[in-house]
This record gives C-alpha cells, structure tokens and sequence, in this order.
C-alpha cells in the first residue's frame, strides 16, 4: 500500500512539474512573439500583452503540454533512473538538464519531420530557444524538489507514469474544417504522368508544354501530349531540399525569336541560399548559353518559403515572387533585403528605372511590393492591367491581393492566421498604411498557382479567377474565385480528390491544365455542368 501512495506521488509531482512548464513556456513563446513585433516598431499595449498571453495560455499551453510531456517523460524517467541507481545522489542537476537536453532533441526532431523549419516561434533565434530549455530545466528541478521529499524506501520516480500519457492525450482538440461549397460535377483527362513533384506548366506557341520537376529537372510534353524520355540538358544548378528546387518557367514574349526562356530555382545549400533567376536559349537538347540574372539578397538558411512565380508584363519587365525563408518573417517589412517581397527586373535581370525604390541608397531597387509571407500565385490581366497575387498565410490567412507599386501587405504585423503552434502572431488583421487582401482563407487551403479563365470553355465563369491549392478542407483543391468588376463575390471549390495542385493554367485549347503534387501527374479539366450566371 505504502508502494502505491508513493507512485501516485512520483505521478503527482510529474503532473505538477508538467503544467508548470507548460505554462512557463507558453509565456516565453508569448514574449518573444511580443518582442519580435516590436523591433518592427509596432506598440504592444499592455492590454494587448496580457490579451495575448491569455489567448496563448488557452491554445498553446494544452497542445505545448503534449510535445513537452513525451521529452518530460523520458528524460525525468532516465534521469530519475541513473540517480537511484548512484544512491539518489545527484537528483537535484541531474532531471533540471535532462529536462532541458530532453525538449532541446524533441524539438529538433519535430523540426526535422514537420513541413516548416521552425515548429515554435519562439526558438527561430538562439534566445528564444535558450529561454524554452531554461523552462523545462526549472520544471526538472521542481519535479526532482517533490520527488525527494517522499519516503526513500517507497521511492518510485523511476516508474514511468503511464496516466500521464492519457492526460495529454486528451488535451488533442480535433480542429474544425470550413464547409467547402458543393463540388461541381467534372472529368478530369491524364495528360502526363510519372512526373517527379512537377511545380510549374508553360505552353509555347507551338503547343508544346514545359514542365519543371523540384529536384532540378525540365521536361517537355509534345504537341501531343506525349512525355519526352529525358529531360532537357542545361538546367542550372538547383538547391533541392524541402520546399527548395525548381520552381517556375516562363517562356520569353518573342520566343519564337529569341528562343528564350527563363527558370526560378533555389540555390545554394542548406545553410545559405537564395531564390535565383536564370535565362537560357532552348535549343534541341536542352538549354544554351544560360545565364544567372538575379538572386535574392541576403542567402538564409533553411529550406522554406522561396515564392518563385514569374509573369511578364506588357512593357516586357518581369516580376517574380519571394518568399520570407519561414525563420526570417521580421525581414518582410525591411526593404533593406528581398526577403519576404515581390520584385521587378528589365529581361536582363537589372532594375527599372521607374521602380518604387530605384535609385534608393538604403533599400533595395528591385522590390516591387513587399511585406509578402510566400507568394506562390501570380497572374497578371492584360484587360484591367492588373497584378493578382496568392500567398500563404501561417495556419489560417492565405491571401489574395492585388499587387501595386511601393504597396506593403503587412506581414507579420497584420496576419489573419496564427502562428502552426496556435500562439498569437499579432492581434492586428489591418493597419494604416497596409494593404488588406481581396479576400482570404480560414483555415488555409495553401494556395498555389493562379490563373484568369479568359475562353468560353466553361460557361458563365469568363474572367473568373481560379488557384491551385495544397492543403484544402477536401484535400485536392481548385478554388474558383468569383470576380465581378474587380471584386471577389464569391469561392467556389471544384474538385474533392484528394492530390495537392501546384499550378493552374489555362491552355491554347481554353481549358485548365492542373499540376499534382502527390500524383506526380498533368490533367486537363472538364467541367460537366458550369452554373450559368
């Protein structure tokens, strides 16, 4: 009996400890959040912090409890292992750093196996990561304090508290999924297949399709349809790691003549690299005499968040999309760098003249627009002469904009999503001075490749928007966005498969070409019955 009441004291004390850290780390996430909106110059009120810190309490502590209680459990059980067996000496340092040793290797797992670099916020830099591990210490050596006060001989704080396991477990909430708007009836043709993460679609005037795979290769389909063996020659050097590689090709507007077209790619190496833009000839094998023409400043580490979508517009400048890298958001409201912005180059990769910040000694010329997250989408409207652009939002607050000249569209400091831990990015959706969205999405439907539907292939949806996307409530998405006079009126989700779409495009024939990502495949799309409107 005495056995029993000291294992539900060892239970006891580790539950203590547990909600402990929990809520410690849970302020120090909050903090610097906090501090990192501020070295943007936004006021954080104290009404704001405290609002803040409660929200996170209710939506990052329970969740934190789960990834902190598994590294708690074994490491307080190793650590409460080797002391018994050195005669219970050295209890009091020994579970406060393997508390801390514990968190710091669960982190860097999750890290590793998660589809962003960085889980929680807060350990984006060293001191905020020193700040968590300084949490779980303090919750081992509170943990080792209450164990040392029970009875040695009905010592069990080695024993592994199983009910532990089922308390955390039930702190899962399942989250809520939007209602997506019926799916309208369709067929969907296979063009192409055994591609290898195909990323972005090209006809060229002769019906000849180009393909980019990520990990760094060209293809080419016929005018027929049909795959090419091999892929073309040429292709400069790619960075291909996570969300890095290959990204968009864009054919030249006199391609018939100049034979040119252009790649976006991510290169370098993991520790520092930069979205690049190159140019080249294509010849019978590939491409010729390629040249690098632009590379994002300055390189980051990671494998996040490279944007990489290119258009041309009419006076023949090109405008490419960047992304924030993930760890580096702050940089997207610092025209000093690129990150985080979209830019706009002559053919030959220098600055226009007329850019918003040409000429300027402190920023950098080509930017465009900037306080951008990760824009994957990009569509420019010859009718209206008007730049569409889509990008990521955290968890929740993917974006449609319009992209002006010298425009700021607020990221971070104004977000309608929050950060993948549940903690609070910014309280504020919109501010003086920032351009807010057209209209966005909670939860995210991840969008990606963005085109205009300009034929009358699909009855009444002329002039509609329509975006890939990768994360949508019923897996494959491809959104329609309703547009009338340059407003969104409403969303409309197609499709219900359930393959990530990387890219839209409408093609010679009028109809939508759609890049899979998980499928690894080309469709073309038919809509059965398109409501008239």
């Amino acid at each position: 009996m005495a056995a029993l009441v000291g294992w539900r004291r060892v239970v006891l004390a580790f539950i203590v400890a547990l909600i402990v850290g929990s809520v410690l780390g849970s302020l120090v996430q909050t903090q610097f959040n906090l501090q990192a909106l501020e070295g943007l110059g936004v006021e954080i009120s104290m009404a704001t912090r405290l609002q803040t810190t409660v929200q996170d309490l209710l939506n990052f502590a329970p969740l934190y409890a789960i990834l902190f209680g598994l590294s708690f459990l074994f490491s307080q059980g190793a650590a409460s292992l080797v002391a018994r067996l050195a005669g219970q000496s050295g209890r009091l340092w020994l579970c406060p750093l393997a508390a801390a040793v514990g968190l710091w290797a669960t982190l860097r797992i999750v890290d590793a196996l998660a589809p962003m670099p960085t889980l929680i916020a807060a350990t984006r830099d060293m001191g905020g990561l020193l700040a968590m591990l300084v949490t779980a210490a303090l919750s081992g050596l509170l943990f080792a304090v209450l164990v040392s006060r029970l009875p040695r001989k009905n010592d069990n704080a080695s024993a592994v508290p199983v009910a532990m396991l089922l308390m955390v477990a039930g702190a899962v909430l399942p989250e809520s999924d939007a209602i997506a708007d019926e799916a309208t009836d369709y067929t969907i043709e296979t063009v192409a297949s055994g591609l290898e993460h195909p990323w972005s679609l090209a006809f060229l005037p002769d019906g000849r399709m180009l393909v980019t795979e990520r990990p760094g290769r060209l293809r080419m389909l016929t005018a027929n349809g049909d795959l090419m063996p091999e892929p073309l020659d040429g292709v400069p050097e790619v960075f291909a790691s996570g969300q890095a590689g290959l990204f968009d090709v864009l054919p030249a507007r006199d391609f018939e003549e100049s034979r040119q077209i252009y790649l976006s790619y991510a290169c370098g190496t993991m520790d520092a690299n930069h979205t690049c833009l190159a140019r080249g000839q294509l010849g019978e094998q590939g491409l010729e005499n390629v040249s690098e023409l632009f590379r994002v400043q300055p390189a980051k580490k990671g494998n996040a968040h490279y944007g990489g979508r290119m258009v041309r517009l009419p006076d023949d400048t090109l405008v490419l999309t960047l992304g924030d890298g993930f760890d580096y958001r702050e940089q997207a409201q610092r025209r000093q760098n690129h990150i985080g912005s979209i830019v706009r180059l002559n053919p030959d990769g220098s600055v226009p003249d007329d850019n918003p910040f040409a000429g300027h000694d402190a920023y950098q010329g080509e930017i465009y627009s900037y306080g951008h997250r990760n824009v994957q989408g990009l569509y420019y409207d010859t009718a209206t002469d008007t730049l569409y652009e889509t990008e990521h939002g955290p968890k929740g607050g993917d974006e449609l904009n319009i992209s002006t000249p010298g425009a700021n569209y607020g990221w971070p400091k104004i977000t309608y999503g929050v950060n993948y831990d549940g903690t609070i990015i910014t309280n504020e959706t919109e501010a003086e001075g920032m351009v807010q969205p057209l209209t966005y999405w909670v939860p995210s439907i991840a969008p990606s490749g963005l085109t205009m539907l300009t034929s009358d292939v699909y009855p009444g949806w002329k002039g509609d928007l329509f975006t890939g996307g990768m994360n949508g409530p019923a897996g494959l998405e491809l959104t329609r966005i309703d547009m009338e006079n340059g407003e969104v009126v409403g969303k409309q989700s197609l499709f219900d498969e359930e393959y990530a779409i990387r890219d839209v495009v409408q093609g010679p024939d009028g109809h939508l070409y759609v890049a899979t990502k998980d499928f690894d495949g080309i469709f073309r799309v038919d809509i059965a019955e398109a409501e008239a409107e």
